[in-house]
């Protein structure tokens, strides 16, 4: 079992930020939509090969702020970053 870990206080750092924008973009490009970030509202880190960050995000969509959640794998060492899961949160 791989321990998580809740980002507390690290939610809008530049790195969970910039992992969350990320998600966005490769969503919108595989899908073809115009999400626009708005804010971090959760993050969790879990230690696997690499990083899995589990990111809860407001975005715009058409004019409407939804919460999105997403899955984004990270291996720093090999310059590897890869979106596993981004879907409407239903919270």
């Amino acid at each position: 079992m791989h321990a998580a870990f809740n980002l507390r206080g690290n939610e809008n750092s530049g790195v969970i930020e910039s992992l969350a924008r990320f998600a966005i973009q490769e969503h919108n490009n595989k899908e073809n939509k115009v999400l626009q970030f708005k804010k971090i509202v959760k993050a969790r880190e879990q230690v696997v090969a690499g990083k899995m960050y589990h990111l809860t995000l407001e975005a715009n969509e058409g004019g409407k702020t939804k919460n999105f959640e997403a899955k984004v794998w990270v291996k720093p060492q090999m310059n590897f970053k890869q979106l596993q899961e981004f879907k409407e949160s239903s919270s």
